[in-house]
């Protein structure tokens, strides 16, 4: 085994590639407590909660879904329940939420939780009920793409629909609904 001692690697002049290891090389291993510096990374990355507070929703209405408790905000890119790309961060974003509903509502026949982008219905997850009985309470997630472009926004709404046109409350306890996502490297 050999070693060489350097401060600096770099490749020849004209090429923009620079290879460690060959075909024999299967593992790299860095010194313990090595960092690793000027890597892509998964910013900006939000997580939210909707804090303690229930949420009361009316049937057959698209609700924006509050979430007061913010968890993970990397570059205060979250604010008033809602995700909005910063400056110079454009790209593929991975997002993803759950709505718990505290209610025992056994007339329930669907809900729907959509991506909101921009004020428009972005992604959709739609759940229809074969009986009323199979509601008892909701607790949905679900998660997509989307391919953001700085300053769009990201929020979450709920629907849901009801035989009797009850209202229904989203829980605000226990951290069953959250909202979160991150850029992801392409």
């Amino acid at each position: 085994m050999s070693k060489i001692e350097t401060n600096t690697i770099d490749n020849i002049s004209g090429s923009s590639t620079l290879t460690i290891g060959d075909s024999n090389t299967t593992t790299i291993t860095l010194k313990s407590g090595a960092t690793l510096t000027n890597f892509p990374n998964m910013t900006p990355a939000f997580y939210a909660t909707n804090g303690t507070t229930d949420q009361s929703l009316a049937s057959g209405t698209q609700t924006k879904i509050n979430f007061g408790t913010e968890i993970l905000d990397t570059d205060s890119a979250f604010a008033s329940s809602r995700f909005t790309v910063p400056s110079g961060a454009a790209g593929k974003y991975y997002v993803f939420g759950s709505v718990d509903m505290l209610e025992d509502d056994s007339d329930m026949t669907s809900h729907n939780i959509y991506f909101f982008k921009n004020g428009s219905a972005a992604i959709s997850h739609v759940f229809n009920n074969t009986s009323a009985s199979q509601i008892r309470r909701i607790s949905s997630y679900f998660g997509g793409v989307l391919d953001l472009s700085a300053s769009d926004y990201v929020e979450i709404y709920f629907q849901f629909v009801g035989n009797s046109g009850d209202a229904a409350d989203v829980k605000g306890s226990g951290g069953a609904t959250f909202f979160g996502g991150y850029k992801i490297i392409e």
